[in-house]
């Protein structure tokens, strides 16, 4: 048996892409560049990390000649560097740090900017995904807004502890206490008033439970300083929601700033789900400045409500030609699957671990529609529910969802939901054909039950 010749083709090594790139290492008081070594006599200095040191900085890369630079994204050290940089005309590129660590060795800063430098320079590193600058500055606003509602969360537990400290059962006969006539009763409690009866008299029409009961629940054992608490996190509680209050005012502002997509829209249709409601919806019509910047109502896909939907606008833009494809778009988001494939077999399949706020915003979406009966996504997360089970359910269905969102934003096309009957008519005109298909291996047939048939219509 004669071996087959090798080609003797000698290896020439990495070809360099960016000959102009240079390398950050950036940390809280000193940043180590280093730039092209043939662009200066010191291709490797030390700055500082004030803003007459990073403009030192800036203008020490230009005169190298230097057009494009990476840096790691350490905490959030590195935003100040990239935007005056950005400012100045260079490219720069927030890369991955484990994309950088895969080799060990360097002890040392300056190791650490000229390794950097030499990677970029032969095209090895990818810069993160950053959005247009109006969109950055939306997003900042978004992604402080909740981390007020995170913050007033736990707020609403203090209130939940004191309450529970005096044995006011309030939660055990309503839904939620920050809800109206919670409210109202733990103002009147703090404001003095003991009486069960009196308290129950708060009530609104729309509670489930009779004065009576809640008169029984709200019959405690006040002590003063769990009263002290109580008042403590509602004052907490009111300036939390003050404070967002107040960043609805900025993030409408910052929405009426970003130019619309098109002059001659149409007019914004009625909403597709009125009755829809979140707690922490924000206090100005979101869905249509929405509809404004983007030209297509996103808010009326299953799942999605005025809160995902400017998280999701927020994180990614509105300018879907930075993901080639809806692949591409879902395996940013962390949703798509990863598969580790050795000997042509697949030896395990997973998502990558990521903290992804569009993603999380998408499995929020998920997590909607898995009660719903009407909508197609809903019946895809029961048959995924029933094969994998609930947690990679959500994550399916979740990568449902962004395709078709990835699909309307691209397209400009309207969201049409198929219902849930239809879907199920689908997937069971699926399951046969699949059927009949593997009978036929068998030289078998498949013989409809026109009676069954019937029955499961009737579902």
């Amino acid at each position: 048996m004669q071996r087959k010749q090798a080609s003797a083709g000698q290896w020439t090594g990495l070809q360099v892409i960016h000959p102009q790139a240079a390398g950050l290492d950036i940390g809280s008081e000193e940043i180590w560049a280093a730039a092209p070594p043939a662009s200066s006599a010191e291709p490797v200095r030390a700055f500082g990390t004030l803003t007459p040191d990073l403009q030192a900085l800036a203008d020490w890369l230009v005169a190298c000649g230097v057009d494009t630079v990476a840096m790691e994204s350490t905490g959030v050290y590195w935003i100040p560097v990239y935007e005056i940089l950005e400012a100045r005309g260079l490219q720069p590129h927030v890369v991955n740090a484990r994309h950088i660590k895969n080799v060990p060795g360097r002890k040392t800063d300056i190791q650490d900017c000229q390794w950097i430098q030499g990677l970029h320079s032969v095209g090895l590193l990818r810069g993160s995904f950053r959005p247009e600058g109006e969109i950055v500055a939306l997003r900042a606003y978004l992604r402080h807004r909740a981390a007020l509602i995170e913050h007033r969360a736990a707020h609403i537990q203090h209130m939940q502890k004191a309450l529970q400290q005096m044995n006011v059962q309030l939660t055990q006969v309503v839904t939620d206490i920050t809800g109206v006539t919670g409210q109202a009763i733990m103002r009147a409690i703090v404001a003095g008033q003991r009486e069960p009866q009196q308290l129950a008299a708060l009530r609104q029409p729309g509670c489930k439970k009779s004065a009576q009961e809640i008169a029984k629940a709200l019959t405690g054992h006040y002590r003063a300083e769990h009263l002290f608490a109580l008042k403590q996190a509602l004052a907490l509680y009111d300036f939390y929601s003050e404070q967002i209050v107040a960043c609805d005012v900025e993030i409408e502002q910052q929405f009426a700033n970003l130019k619309p997509i098109d002059d001659d829209l149409p007019p914004l249709p009625p909403p597709s789900k009125p009755n829809s409601h979140s707690k922490n919806a924000p206090n100005f019509d979101a869905r249509a400045h929405l509809y404004r910047i983007t030209g297509v109502d996103l808010v009326a896909i299953t799942g999605l409500n005025e809160s995902t939907v400017q998280t999701i606008i927020a994180e990614i833009g509105t300018d879907m030609s930075h993901f080639p494809t809806e692949k591409h778009f879902c395996s940013w988001l962390g949703l798509a699957p990863h598969n580790d494939i050795s000997g042509g077999k697949r030896l395990r399949s997973r998502t990558l671990p990521t903290n992804n706020r569009a993603g999380q915003a998408f499995r929020l979406a998920a997590q909607a529609v898995s009660r719903s009966l009407d909508s197609a996504f809903g019946g895809f997360y029961r048959r995924m529910k029933a094969r994998l089970g609930p947690k990679q359910a959500i994550v399916a269905t979740a990568h449902k969802i962004a395709r078709a969102f990835y699909h309307v934003l691209k397209h400009r096309t309207p969201f049409h939901d198929m219902g849930g009957e239809e879907y199920e008519r689908r997937a069971r005109e699926r399951e046969l054909k699949n059927l009949e298909k593997r009978a036929a291996k068998l030289g078998c047939v498949v013989v409809k039950n026109p009676a069954a048939e019937a029955l499961v219509g009737s579902f």
